[in-house]
């Protein structure tokens, strides 16, 4: 194959961006964009594009994003408790978790809740993890 292939962006529609964004921040820590009509939520050199109020994206899935039915996941660096402990602080509740997982680098250690809109978020930390990687 020529070339490097490497993950850049995704889409999330959300029904309100002020409170999207305000939650995307502190929850997330984006970088929250202005892009057109709307957002983007970047981190580090990822992005998520959203689709919301006053975006007219073209083109679109088949059956294109609606808000809610985002199911995305954020590695956390650092130990699951301490993710714990940050979204209790921003007064949200873990819906899932602590429970093992598989992500991009192995067995790792999960968290799951929800952003405003419902979709389901989960941070994956893998400094818990011990015994032999798959």
């Amino acid at each position: 194959m020529a070339g490097k292939i490497a993950f850049d962006h995704c889409v999330v529609h959300v029904s309100d961006f002020a409170r999207s964004n305000a939650f995307y921040a502190a929850v997330l820590g984006a970088e929250v964009v202005p892009a057109g009509a709307g957002f983007a939520y970047r981190f580090g050199d990822r992005q998520l594009n959203l689709h919301g109020p006053g975006v007219d994206p073209v083109p679109v899935a088949r059956l294109p994003v609606q808000p809610g039915n985002s199911d995305l996941c954020f590695r956390w660096d650092g130990p699951i408790a301490e993710a714990a402990a940050h979204l209790a602080a921003h007064g949200i509740t873990a819906e899932l978790g602590p429970v093992p997982r598989f992500g991009a680098l192995g067995r790792g250690t999960s968290l799951y809740f929800r952003d405003p809109d419902g979709s389901l978020l989960e941070f994956i930390s893998y400094d818990d993890v011990q015994g032999e990687q798959p």
